[in-house]
C-alpha cells in the first residue's frame, strides 16, 4: 500500500484490541484514521496518543454501533471534513458462550444488536457515500465461528455467520459501483474479546485465555492481512491455517462425516463442560 495521507479509513471498535491494531496498521501507512468506540475517556485518549505518533490526522468519535444516529453523525462529519472515506471497517463485536437452553433471549438480543445489526448499520450508513464516490471498500469483521459450527456457541456463531452472508451479498450488490467488500474470519488470537464476553459455561474466561495464548498470530499480524486483502480487493480473509483446513473439510466432506468429526472433537474437549 502506498504511503498516502489523503487516504481515509473509519473503524468501529477502534480504540482497543483488533480495531486498534487495524488503526495502527493504516496509520503506519500514513492514512487519515478515524476510530469509533464507547470506551472510557482515558482509554480513548491513550489510543489517540498512540496513533498520533504514526500519522498526521486522527479522529475519535464516541460511537455506539447499536445507535443509528451515532454512525450517521460519523458518516456526515467525514463526508464534510474529509470529503469522503476510502475504507470502512465494521469491527465492533462481543462474545456469548452457552448451550442453547441456557442462553437468555436478552443475551440473544444483545449480541444480535452489536455483532449483526451493528455491521448492518455501518454498511447502510456509509454505502450512499461510497456510491456517490464510485469507489471505496467495506471490511466486515466476522469470525471462523461464522464458518464452522462450534457447539455451545449458537448465538455467537449465528451472528457471525449472518455477517458472512451479508458480506457475500454486498460483494455482488456493490460491485457495479466499484465498491469492494472483504470479510475477516479469524480464529482465536490475543484480543480483548473476553472482557465483554457473556457465558453460562463455568470458567470460560480461563478457557478462552488458553485458546488465545496458543495462536501463532497476533492482532497486528491479522491487521496486516486485512490491509493486504483491501489493497488486492480480496473477499475472504482467513488468517489461521488450521481453521482454513477445517473450513475446507466442511465444504468438501458430506455433512454427516463432518458433523461426526466436530462432535468427536467436542467430546474430547469434555462435552458441555
Amino acid at each position: 500500500m502506498n504511503n498516502n495521507e489523503q487516504k481515509r479509513i473509519f473503524i468501529t471498535g477502534g480504540a482497543n484490541g483488533f480495531g486498534l491494531a487495524i488503526a495502527r496498521c493504516y496509520a503506519q501507512q500514513g492514512w487519515r484514521v478515524a476510530i469509533g468506540d464507547i470506551v472510557q475517556e482515558e482509554q480513548a485518549n491513550a489510543a489517540i496518543t498512540e496513533l498520533q505518533t504514526l500519522t498526521s490526522e486522527i479522529r475519535y468519535f464516541h460511537c455506539d454501533v447499536t445507535q443509528d444516529n451515532d454512525l450517521q453523525k460519523v458518516a456526515d462529519t467525514l463526508a464534510t471534513e474529509w470529503h469522503g472515506i476510502d475504507v470502512v471497517v465494521n469491527n465492533a463485536g462481543v462474545a456469548q458462550v452457552g448451550a442453547i437452553e441456557d442462553v437468555s433471549m436478552q443475551d440473544w438480543q444483545w449480541i444480535t444488536q452489536i455483532n449483526l445489526l451493528g455491521v448492518v448499520r455501518g454498511c447502510r450508513v456509509f454505502t450512499p457515500l461510497l456510491k456517490q464516490q464510485k469507489s471505496g471498500h467495506i471490511v466486515n469483521v466476522a469470525s471462523m465461528a461464522g464458518l464452522l459450527d462450534l457447539p455451545n456457541m449458537a448465538a455467537y456463531n449465528t451472528t457471525k455467520a449472518a455477517v458472512v452472508a451479508l458480506s457475500e451479498t454486498l460483494e455482488n450488490e456493490l460491485a457495479p459501483f466499484n465498491i469492494g467488500v472483504s470479510v475477516v474470519c479469524p480464529s482465536f488470537f490475543r484480543t480483548n474479546l473476553g472482557s465483554s464476553m457473556r457465558s453460562t459455561v463455568p470458567n470460560m474466561d480461563k478457557t478462552l485465555d488458553k485458546l488465545m495464548s496458543k495462536s501463532d498470530l497476533n492482532a497486528d499480524d491479522i491487521a496486516a492481512q486485512v490491509a493486504a486483502a483491501v489493497s488486492q480487493r480480496r473477499f475472504y480473509v482467513l488468517p489461521h491455517a488450521q481453521a482454513r483446513r477445517m473450513w475446507r473439510l466442511k465444504r468438501w466432506l458430506p455433512r454427516g462425516i463432518y458433523a461426526k468429526l466436530m462432535q468427536k472433537q467436542f467430546a474430547k474437549a469434555g462435552g458441555r463442560k
